[in-house]
């Protein structure tokens, strides 16, 4: 069983920490800086007001970049369960 560890990372102003398996960690700070930067571009477009906003916005950008690359088919249930990681992590953003 891995061991789980906090891995920090800055989005539009804030910090979150979220736990992970030790040997994912680089993975999950490089989709979170994936997500800074289009975040930033987003924001940076003046199209969008909220943070929240611009975060959603952002994963649906990148999601839909996903999906459309030539094995979207081995991609199906990925996308699936980072959807519900998208959604856990928009409503606790709005609390």
């Amino acid at each position: 069983m891995s061991r789980s560890i906090p891995v920090n990372f800055h989005i539009l102003s804030k910090d979150y920490v979220i736990a992970c398996p030790e040997e994912k960690r680089d993975t999950l700070l490089a989709s979170a800086k994936i997500l800074k930067d289009k975040a930033q571009q987003v924001r940076e477009s003046g199209k969008v007001g909220t943070n929240e906003r611009i975060i959603a916005i952002s994963a649906l950008n990148i999601i839909h970049e996903y999906m459309n690359q030539d094995n979207q088919h081995q991609f199906d249930d990925e996308i699936m369960r980072l959807e519900g990681k998208l959604t856990l992590a928009l409503s606790k953003l709005s609390e």
